[in-house]
């Protein structure tokens, strides 16, 4: 299976991935396969398991349904228009579906968030049905959340016609196969992954699709650093990346060896504020997890030498062959993984990532890779109230510092280690599944218990 770049790496809204990406696009798909049956559907109703239930509305998992059904995905909307679309519906309580059907729809009624220990084939579970005037039921569609926006339709059979099914030059399943492949072929880890990718875009479009990621990445960071107030929801957490940045500017010309630290922290809390704010943001490979790639990419731009878009594409590159181990060999869902999932698996990206664009051979990329998952094993998600805030946003920080880190210590090193890149794979995701449901994104544990809300 074929996972590209611009499937990691996607253009979208906060606050969640799999709570508010992949809900919204099953929503559309789901609307699209309401168009054969026009003016029948009189209702629909969405049943939640697993995370999307305990955790669905504060990650705005209502309001990315509703958008979905109503025709809207996340990288074409505009987040100004979210509210006003979802204060509409709430005053009359009717939906306008995707082929311009409107239908009668009450979210407190027909979201039904179903907390059963009901197993399913993954955690996140979404079932749409719509019935006809006379509550006939007409059709039904399970859907399921995978992490980092991705999500599988058990109906549909368009993935056996997909481009990740389709032939590509180096096809790889392993950090050893990878590896093997970038020796036999004489190129570096990002060479392979833009040959594999020109299999479906030209090389000069390879290029601006990438560049176009990284502006997206530096908008929502220095969107973050504008924005002030207080962040959505009952916890009341006031922003903190205008004033810290404010703070910076101020304290310009005073010596500090650190100083660079707590320009990285606040490009990290500057796009993970806009995330929890349902800002536009870039999946990378998580929401919950979408400051840390963003901040280390600044970081290389802004403090080190001879830093240019080519680092940058090379970084962004690598970073997604080192997403995609993770993503076939374990998760990247905190539902299925906790943190690890997220947060571990972009600190890990972003460490090779900046490898790459340092110069670092392909040994010093997977070692990169390597230390910055083993130091984030074990990583619990326990989100307050449910909320992509705390401890979500410094912990983006905490991990762009990480990534940082562990491509320093690659860099000083040979790339020769005693613990590979598959081994931290296999460990993080069978700490995963070893892991109580209660740390993994269901607010049943951990700090989301510990904490009293304010």
């Amino acid at each position: 299976m074929y996972i590209s770049t611009f499937d990691l790496f996607k253009i979208g809204i906060g606050p969640s991935s799999s709570h508010t990406v992949g809900p919204m696009i099953a929503g559309f798909q789901f609307s699209e396969k309401l168009k054969p049956l026009k003016k029948r559907i009189k209702k629909i109703n969405i049943e939640l398991f697993g995370s999307l239930s305990l955790t669905g509305k504060g990650h705005g998992t209502d309001k990315a349904l509703i958008l979905g059904l109503s025709g809207e995905l996340p990288d074409k909307i505009v987040p100004a228009k979210i509210n006003i679309f979802i204060d509409e519906l709430n005053s009359t309580n009717e939906l306008k579906l995707l082929m311009d059907d409107i239908i009668s729809f009450n979210p407190d009624k027909d979201i039904i968030y179903n907390n059963s220990i009901k197993k399913h084939k993954y955690s996140n579970t979404m079932i749409f049905k719509a019935f006809d005037a006379k509550n006939n039921l007409l059709i039904e569609n399970t859907f399921y959340s995978i992490g980092g926006g991705f999500i599988i339709d058990e109906s549909s059979t368009l993935n056996k016609t997909s481009k990740r099914d389709y032939k590509i030059p180096f096809e790889f399943n392993s950090g050893d196969q990878l590896l093997s492949l970038c020796d036999k072929n004489n190129l570096k880890i990002y060479e392979i992954v833009r040959q594999n990718e020109e299999s479906f875009n030209p090389d000069s479009d390879i290029d601006s699709l990438i560049i176009n990621i990284w502006k997206t990445m530096n908008s929502s960071i220095y969107n973050g650093m504008s924005n002030s107030g207080f962040l959505k929801g009952n916890l009341k957490i006031k922003k903190r990346a205008n004033g810290l940045y404010k703070k910076l500017i101020k304290n310009n010309d005073e010596y500090d060896p650190l100083f660079v630290m707590d320009w990285v922290n606040v490009f990290a809390i500057a796009v993970s504020e806009e995330n929890a704010s349902f800002g536009k943001i870039v999946t990378a490979p998580t929401n919950g997890a979408s400051g840390i790639i963003p901040s280390v990419i600044k970081y290389y731009k802004e403090f080190t030498k001879d830093s240019n878009d080519e680092g940058i594409i090379n970084f962004i590159l690598t970073a997604a062959a080192i997403g995609t181990l993770f993503k076939k060999n374990a998760s990247i869902s905190g539902a299925e993984a906790g943190c690890q999932g997220e947060v571990g698996v972009a600190c890990s990206m972003a460490a090779a990532g900046l490898t790459a664009a340092l110069g670092g051979s392909n040994l010093q990329i997977e070692n990169a890779a390597e230390i910055a998952m083993e130091h984030n094993l074990g990583l619990t998600c326990d989100p307050i109230n449910g909320l992509v805030q705390i401890p979500c946003i410094e912990r983006n920080a905490m991990g762009a510092m990480k990534a940082i880190n562990a491509c320093r210590l690659s860099l000083n090193g040979t790339g020769l280690h005693k613990v590979s890149l598959d081994q931290v794979i296999k460990t993080m995701w069978e700490t995963g599944k070893d892991m109580k449901t209660i740390y993994k994104e269901t607010s049943k544990g951990g700090l989301a218990v510990n904490v009293i809300e304010c």
